[in-house]
C-alpha cells in the first residue's frame, strides 16, 4: 500500500504564496535599496558642493599667552565666511577659541593668524569653516 502525498503538483496550480511572498519582497528591498543610495548620494552631493570654503592648518608655534596658526583657506571666488581654531594646554583642557574671517576674490589664502590663550596652548586645531 503507498501514501498518498500531500503536496500539490508542480507547475500545475501556479505558484505558492511563499513564492509570491519571496517576489513581493525582492522589489520592496530592490526599491529600498535604490531610495537609499539615492538619498546618500543626495547628502554626499550637497556635502561636497556647498562646502564653499575649507582650510588646514599648517604649522602652528605657542607662546606664553598666544598660539600663532599658519592656515590654508581654499575657497569659493567672492564666498566669505570664517573659520574656527581652538588650542588646548597640555592636560587637554581649552586654553583659546577664536572665528577667523575670510572673503574677498581670492581662491586660496595663505595667512597667520594669533589665538588668543588663557595658558600656554600646546596644540592648534581647526574645528571647521562655515561660508555666510
Amino acid at each position: 500500500m503507498s501514501t498518498a502525498s500531500t503536496q500539490l503538483p508542480e507547475g500545475r496550480y501556479g505558484r505558492s504564496s511563499d513564492e509570491r511572498a519571496d517576489h513581493k519582497l525582492r522589489i520592496a528591498g530592490a526599491v529600498l535599496g535604490a531610495l537609499l543610495l539615492a538619498l546618500i548620494g543626495y547628502f554626499a552631493y550637497h556635502y561636497v558642493v556647498q562646502n564653499k570654503i575649507s582650510a588646514e592648518v599648517i604649522t602652528f608655534d605657542s607662546e606664553k599667552s598666544a598660539v600663532q596658526v599658519h592656515l590654508e583657506v581654499r575657497k569659493d571666488s567672492g564666498a566669505s565666511g570664517y573659520c574656527t581654531i581652538r588650542s588646548q594646554a597640555a592636560d587637554g583642557s581649552e586654553v583659546g577659541r577664536a572665528d577667523f574671517r575670510f572673503g574677498g576674490d581670492a581662491t586660496r589664502i595663505d595667512k597667520v593668524v594669533t589665538l588668543r590663550t588663557t595658558a600656554p596652548g600646546t596644540t592648534a586645531e581647526l574645528l571647521g569653516c562655515h561660508a555666510d
